[in-house]
Parts: C-alpha cells; sequence; structure tokens
C-alpha cells in the first residue's frame, strides 16, 4: 500500500544461540519448529509471539504518534488461522482481529488493529493455531500509514580497547541487511590504543572510522554527533556502545517510531542483562539528583524481572534514557548541542534532562532492547564511582537542587569509613573537591580525573582484588537483615571503632557486603560483585580518622558554596556543549 512503511518485524529466534528463544515466541501447544525468520506449526498446534521482542508496542504508537492503525501482514503457507491479539493495561488480553489461511502456496494475508484503546498501555501480537495440517509463516512485519520525517539514519558507536566486542557487534548489524540499508553510515569513534579492526566488520563503504584521544564515554558520542551532523547533514543519530550484544531490528524500530512521533522525541532502547539474558535492567528511569541516584525506576515501572514471566503492559516513560543503544534526532542536536564533556557516567542523563527543558522528552519504546553488562555484577568501589559522584554533582546544579545532598554525602562517608572502604571515601572526597572547582574541572575531558583518581586508589590496598584462594580459610558470616533504625546502628558502629571493640576477622559474600554488616569486623575478606576474586578490608583507625577529617572540612565548604558554583556550572553550560569547544579536544580546531 502506498505510503505505508515497516514499524518492526517480527523475528521467532535471536541473532545468536546465547539469548532465549522465549524473548521471540512461546509454544502454547503442540508442536512447531522455529528460524529467526520462519516458524512452521504441526497439526494441532499454536504459537504466540506475546514476548518482548514479538510485541509490538501499541501504547506507545497511539500516545506518541498520530498515527491511526498499524496492519500486520504475514506471508503463510499451509492451513490454520491467524490471530491479531492485544492486551491492555492489566495484561488482559482479546482478539483483535483474524484470518483463516488454506493455500498451497506462500501467499500474504493482512490483519488490521486501530490505535485507539491503548492510552494507558498494552500491546499487540500474532498467534497462530493449525487444526489438521501444517502451517508456515514467515516474513512478518507491521506496517504503518505515513512517510516520516525523511532525516535518514546513522549509528554513532563509542569504543575504547574493546576490539573483539566493537568488531562483533559491528558485524551483527551489516549482518543484517535491510537494517544496514536503513543506515546512511556507520561511525566508529575509537579513543583506545588497541584500534579495534574494523574493516573486518562487513559494512562497506558505509563505514566511517575516526581515532582520537580518549575523552571518554561523552567524547566518544559528542565526536559521533558532531561527525553526523557536520556539513548541513540532518540524520538521526543512533548513539551505540562497543561491548553490547545488539539485536539488530532494535536499531529499525527505533528509526521508525522517531521518524513517526508527532515532535521530535530522544527514542531510547532498554538494557538486557548480558549474564542474564532473560532479565530486564529497568523498563523506564530518573535520576534521584539531590541523592546522585541514576536508573530509579519510574512508578510503575518494572526493574530485574524475568521477561519469560513479565509483559510490559503498563505504559512507563522515564526522564532520559542511558546510551546503550540510544537514538538522537537532529532536532534535538540543533536545539539542545552537544553532550557535556564530562568524560564518563551522568552525561546521557544530563544530556536527556538538557533536550527535555527544550521540548524534546525521552521515550523508552518497549520491545526495543540491547544486551548490556549487568551492572548488579559491577563492582561499586572502583575509579568510576569518582565520576558518578562529581557528575551527579554536576547535574544536580544544573538540573535540580541539592536539598539533603550535603546530609547524604556525609551519610554515603560515614558508611564508607566504617565499612573499611577508605579508597572509596577518599574517591568520594576528591569528586566533591573537584565539583567545588567549578567548570574549570571539564576543561580538558576528564583525562587528568582519570589518572588522579587511579592513582588515589592505588594507595589503598582494600582495591586490590585478589584470587579466592589466595586468602585462606575464614569463617563465612552473613548478615542479618536491613536495620529498621539504621542511624542507631552507626552510632553504634561508631562507638564500637572508637573503643576498639569488633568481632574479629569474618569472610563476606557479595550479597551480605552492606556496611552495618563488614562494620562489625576488624579484617573482612568481601567477595567481589564479579564473582572473579575478593578484596580484603583492614580496620585503619588513624586514617579513618584523617578521612573524616578530610570530609568534614570539604563537606561544609559544600554547604557554603555549593549554590554558588552550581550558578557557574549554569553559565558555562551553552559554550561548553557546543561544536567549537568540542572541536578543540577533539585536535580539530
Amino acid at each position: 500500500m502506498i505510503g505505508e512503511r515497516t514499524a518492526q518485524r517480527t523475528f521467532f529466534a535471536p541473532p545468536r544461540d546465547r539469548e532465549p528463544a522465549e524473548l521471540y515466541r512461546e509454544i502454547a501447544a503442540g508442536s512447531a519448529t522455529a528460524s529467526r525468520t520462519a516458524f512452521a506449526l504441526e497439526p494441532h498446534a499454536r504459537i504466540s509471539t506475546n514476548t518482548y521482542f514479538g510485541r509490538f508496542p501499541a501504547s506507545h504508537w497511539q500516545r506518541w504518534t498520530d498515527v491511526p492503525r498499524v496492519t500486520l501482514r504475514v506471508r503463510a503457507r499451509g492451513s490454520g488461522t491467524i490471530f491479531l491479539m492485544a492486551s491492555d493495561s492489566l495484561g488482559r488480553e482479546r482478539t483483535v482481529d483474524s484470518a483463516r489461511v488454506h493455500s498451497a502456496e506462500s501467499e500474504y494475508t493482512e490483519l488490521t488493529a486501530e490505535l485507539n484503546r491503548f492510552a494507558d498501555g498494552g500491546g499487540l501480537w500474532l498467534e497462530a493455531a493449525t487444526e489438521n495440517r501444517r502451517l508456515r509463516i514467515d516474513d512478518v512485519r507491521w506496517l504503518v500509514p505515513g512517510a516520516g520525517r525523511g532525516h535518514g539514519a546513522v549509528v554513532a558507536m563509542c569504543t575504547h580497547n574493546r576490539p573483539e566486542e566493537c568488531l562483533a557487534t559491528l558485524r551483527t548489524l551489516a549482518a543484517d541487511r535491510e537494517c544496514l540499508d536503513a543506515l546512511d553510515a556507520v561511525f566508529v569513534v575509537d579513543q583506545g590504543s588497541d584500534p579495534a579492526p574494523v574493516e573486518q566488520a562487513g559494512l562497506g563503504a558505509k563505514l566511517r572510522y575516526v581515532r582520537q584521544p580518549n575523552l571518554g564515554g561523552a567524547g566518544g558520542f559528542a565526536r559521533g554527533l558532531s561527525e553526523a551532523t557536520a556539513d548541513g547533514r540532518r540524520p538521526h543519530v543512533v548513539l551505540m556502545d562497543d561491548d553490547i550484544v545488539l539485536e539488530p531490528e532494535t536499531v529499525l524500530r527505533l528509526i521508525a517510531f522517531a521518524e513517526l512521533t508527532v515532535a521530535p522525541v530522544i527514542v531510547g532502547s532498554q538494557m538486557l542483562q548480558l549474564l542474564h539474558p532473560h532479565r530486564l535492567q529497568v523498563a523506564a528511569e530518573y535520576a534521584d539528583l539531590p541523592r546522585l541516584r541514576a536508573g530509579r525506576p519510574v512508578p510503575g515501572a518494572f526493574q530485574d524481572v524475568d521477561l519469560r514471566e513479565h509483559k510490559l503492559d503498563l505504559h512507563v516513560d522515564g526522564e532520559y534514557n542511558a546510551w546503550w543503544t540510544c537514538l538522537v534526532p537532529p532536532e534535538v542536536v540543533e536545539s539542545t548541542g552537544l553532550p557535556l564533556p564530562m568524560f564518563f557516567q551522568w552525561d546521557d542523563i544530563e544530556y536527556g534532562l538538557r533536550a527535555r527543558a527544550a521540548g524534546h522528552p525521552s521515550i523508552t519504546l518497549a520491545g526495543a532492547g540491547v544486551w548490556h553488562a549487568d551492572f548488579w555484577w559491577k563492582d561499586w568501589d572502583d575509579w568510576p564511582r569518582y565520576f558518578s559522584v562529581r557528575n551527579g554533582l554536576i547535574v544536580a546544579a544544573l538540573h535540580g537542587d541539592f536539598q539533603g545532598t550535603a546530609a547524604f554525602l556525609a551519610g554515603e562517608l560515614a558508611r564508607y569509613l566504617v565499612s573499611m572502604r577508605y579508597a572509596l571515601a577518599a574517591t568520594l572526597i576528591l569528586a566533591i573537591e573537584d565539583f567545588l572547582r567549578g567548570p574549570e574541572v571539564l576543561s580538558d575531558g576528564g583525562a587528568q580525573a582519570v589518572a588522579a583518581v587511579r592513582k588515589l586508589r592505588l594507595e589503598h590496598p582494600e582495591t586490590q582484588l585478589r584470587p579466592v584462594s589466595s586468602v585462606g580459610q575464614t569463617r563465612t558470616v552473613r548478615s542479618g537483615p536491613e536495620p529498621s533504625r539504621p542511624g542507631l546502628v552507626m552510632a553504634k558502629r561508631i562507638a564500637w571503632h572508637l573503643l576498639g571493640k569488633s568481632h574479629g576477622e569474618a569472610a563476606v559474600p557479595a550479597r551480605d557486603s552492606e556496611w552495618w554488616h563488614v562494620a562489625l569486623f576488624d579484617r573482612a575478606v568481601v567477595t567481589d560483585p564479579s564473582q572473579v576474586g575478593v578484596k580484603v578490608r583492614q580496620r585503619d583507625r588513624a586514617l579513618a580518622r584523617k578521612l573524616t577529617t578530610e570530609g568534614a572540612k570539604v563537606l561544609l565548604r559544600f554547604r557554603k558554596e555549593a549554590e554558588r558554583v552550581a550558578d557557574q556550572y549554569r553559565a558555562a553550560l551553552p559554550d561548553l556543549t557546543t561544536t567549537n569547544s568540542w572541536n578543540q579536544r577533539f585536535n580539530k580546531a
């Protein structure tokens, strides 16, 4: 039909075997076989795509576009019945349309649903059933009317010393020819010392390879946005991490949706957990700015759930979208500028909040996902924590307030010290000090800060990851429940330390390594969240006193100076995010 375009395709298996097929199709009855592009039902069988990747996110399309209807087009051969199913925000199912198929040759069948009953949630999906004969289905597409904005699209990937992961992601992109055909170019910004062999990816003339000094994720994505929109070009830019496992269909879904929204919006994908690929990280998120906490689930949003058991029926929208895979329209770049030179962490949050203030919200599109390294298996106590604190404070200065932030930071410092995380306490202090330096701390894009915080942490032995077998036999002590009165527990732990009391030595599993438990001991062998090894924390009262004094001084400065410094960041923001300002960092000026 003239004026229709593919909004999404339906696949029945993942792009590789390590991800669960149950995210694509469910065999509800009988016997069926499936490949990525087709499935075949034996007699007396039923299959459903009421799955994460199998559903059409009808609620998002109704709420953010003016598309009136969607057509499900299916190529089928054999005999059976095809159903177009729908749900509402409560997950209650209904049949929208159906068609009987009886053909010895492959023929197309179309079913239609009006996008008018999904305001609060719900999706659409395909089901098929057979009676006495086999049925084969392939080339399943969801078609919507409308030409779209006609911007075109590019991918911009940032990579740093992950040549194998980078190449694997690019090859997955190149292997889906329809996806690659939809892209004008693929920009790879390589900031590492170990160049990625991108010429082996099969991207052909669409590859654009750029090398530059390491300016962190912010610098890599800023360069991608800058290159993609140079010389008057106005494409959608799909930002993408190098170390994801890509579902290339996600790229097409982001582009199709962005082309047809009523107004330009940032369209982001969801994160599925790489080590546990059936689990969703969070459906849509916001940042608690006063407490520097990112990735909080918005009300009603699922977090860390098994997608084989939970359907994303309730409509939720986040404040921003992380950049593991996220589409930025050209209108957003024109009105919002480039990211802040924050090097690492919170750059995507700040950009999303800044774009929202300019009239461009972020939409996290259900059913558009990529697999990314599990956050739960990353150690909180590492050098990136510096950027999490410093950059979180900058974002709060620009887009929020500091109501309760000083008290929160004081509590964090106390928790780190009583649980013998001295490097983390020192990292926190340095991050606050550098925030108080004002916008000059962003002048080099973060390279000096990385070197400084890594050097600082090397001075603290509890940061060293050791083999489990290297620390000998130590009794394992598990924690009790979370205290109902944490303030009182903190006071008790501090008093014990001042009096020299403790429970001696213990091994503490990662799941039990809460501050109130580790603080019971003078020496704790704590399993790293990665499960690769352990870290040994040893009580050092002299160091704790020193860090307490330093922390008290910097927190007093923060209370006195934070608002004045926030004004400086707000005044500097327009210049820091211009192409000319970034060009100086790219060594292009």
